[in-house]
């Protein structure tokens, strides 16, 4: 059973990660010839002010 964690940046909208997630699914499917029902997708929204690249926070841009 494959588990995908994606962290994203607050703001998407529902529909947004409904469609990554069929697309990600259906990736998963083809590339490892598993059923859909074995896909599992856990979606983390983070806030910008708890990423940093280069000592900078993204809440800073």
């Amino acid at each position: 059973m494959p588990i995908v964690q994606i962290e994203l940046f607050e703001g998407r909208t529902v529909e947004q990660k409904r469609e990554m997630a069929a697309k990600v699914t259906e990736a998963i499917v083809d590339s490892l010839g598993v059923p859909a029902e074995a896909v599992r997708i856990i979606m983390r929204d983070m806030a910008p002010e708890n990423f940093a690249v280069a000592g900078k926070l993204r809440a800073d841009k």
